[in-house]
């Protein structure tokens, strides 16, 4: 890594990306000067506006941060319900370290990394699954799981349970490896490349290919349990998505926009309902693909499509209690009764979980070339880490933004692209860059 990307991270987690918002993060001495280029990330346009009932019904109120161990999943759970999360009050960079080839015109990165047994486990666009000391970013291991006769494809995604590191792949393969040795324990052929994460519970694997199939495997041995099809959607984004467990129900997203909830012993669909809106009708606002993962959490699905669809379902019946035409690609955050999205339009959105009301909303940066519009803008995540909302461009700006009032609490262009969001685990704040770079803080 670069001594100046290294300069401009430090200011960023030390200055910038974690400031302010009523935290002592700075000690009674003002903060100086971030170094890097200043950029806008707010645009001067909305579509979106919030009720002025909501904005006058009181502030925000979100849990207290707390810490979590691990993020042995993509979306840090099986549910992908996290809500807030525990970081140190003044971190610093504690190591970075390559993993292997990032994002190219010819394979992309797609994954979030994994925390778990004191690693941090990361897949790589070419399929290169890599082991690191959580403590010092030393790689203890590396499995090259890319056939011979594949020459390029994305990556699937990555997650860790009972001593396994699962991977999906994007050349249609399944596989299991010991976490302590990258050592190849079993291996299964699906139909269908992968481009999301496996999700992992009660020693089951559960994911989705590109061609709309639902695989539920033994943690085990690799023997398939059941399997469950969607309907075939032939055009869809360069994406993943990952199924959302909880409990005895799986709920599976398909590129077409339909979302099925399954019986994790069996794979018998419990209810199935369409989060696409079929009045679109021109362009890519017709890929009704759901990409962000579904999220399970008290009882009720959140889900965001692409195809300007958002929505509340009663995680039992499949009713659906709220919606919004907003549509996204990224996946939605949930916090306490609040939950924080990116849309189509980059605009970031806290929205009330009970009612589907807007609260706040912040628009970002949508062209590199505001004028010309040109260089669209790919924003990522959020996160929600002690009192901030994280996230995260192509174009290398990070920011954290209030989670209260939506307001920009400090940016920074580090001239890296970030295409996934950050994981925390450990108090510590995980980056992975699209040149394939984990960054370690804490």
């Amino acid at each position: 890594m670069s001594r100046p990307l290294t300069r401009y991270l430090t200011a960023l987690i030390l200055g910038g990306l974690l400031a302010g918002c009523g935290d002592d993060w700075f000690g009674e001495s003002a903060a100086p000067p971030l170094p890097g280029k200043r950029i806008s990330i707010l645009s001067r346009e909305k579509t979106l506006q919030p009720e002025t009932a909501v904005t006058k019904s009181g502030p925000i109120k979100l849990p207290p941060p707390e810490p979590n161990e691990e993020w042995p999943q993509a979306g840090g759970s099986s549910n992908h319900a996290m809500h807030h999360l525990q970081i140190g009050d003044h971190i610093a960079k504690a190591w970075d370290n390559n993993t292997g080839d990032g994002s190219s015109n010819r394979s992309k990165l797609l994954a979030q990394p994994i925390v778990a047994q004191g690693r941090v486990f990361t897949i790589d666009s070419s399929s290169l699954v890599t082991a690191l000391s959580a403590k010092t970013g030393k790689e203890i291991w590396h499995a090259d799981l890319m056939p011979n006769d594949v020459s390029a494809s994305s990556s699937g995604g990555i997650a860790y349970d009972d001593g396994k590191i699962f991977v999906a792949t994007g050349f249609a393969q399944l596989i299991a490896l010991d976490a302590k040795t990258g050592k190849v324990i079993w291996k299964e052929t699906l139909s269908g490349p992968m481009r999301g994460a496996p999700a992992v519970r009660a020693g089951r694997v559960v994911v989705v290919t590109v061609d709309d199939h639902t695989y539920c495997l033994a943690a085990d041995d690799g023997q398939t349990l059941w399997t469950h099809q969607g309907t075939l959607e032939p055009a869809s984004l360069l994406a993943g998505n990952s199924p959302a467990i909880d409990g005895n129900v799986v709920v599976v997203p398909y590129a077409s926009g339909e979302l099925f909830a399954l019986r994790i012993e069996n794979g018998a669909a419990i209810w199935q309902e369409s989060i696409a809106n079929i009045s679109r009708t021109q362009g890519v606002a017709t890929l009704t693909d759901i990409t962000g993962r579904p999220i399970i959490d008290r009882g009720k699905v959140y889900v965001m499509g692409h195809a300007d669809v958002l929505a509340a379902l009663d995680v039992r019946t499949g009713k659906r209690l709220w919606d919004r035409d907003i549509g996204g690609i990224q996946s939605p955050w949930v916090a306490g009764d609040y939950l924080y999205i990116i849309t189509n339009s980059n605009e970031l959105v806290a929205v009330e979980t009970k009612s589907g009301n807007l609260n706040w909303v912040t628009q970002l940066q949508t062209w590199e070339n505001p004028e010309k519009k040109k260089g669209r803008v790919v924003w990522t995540g959020p996160i929600l880490a002690s009192n901030r909302l994280i996230i995260g461009s192509n174009l290398g700006v990070l920011a954290s933004v209030s989670p209260y009032t939506g307001e920009i609490l400090g940016q920074v262009e580090i001239g890296v692209g970030i295409s996934v969001p950050p994981v925390v685990a450990n108090n510590s704040l995980y980056f992975y860059t699209d040149d394939a770079d984990v960054l370690a803080y804490r």
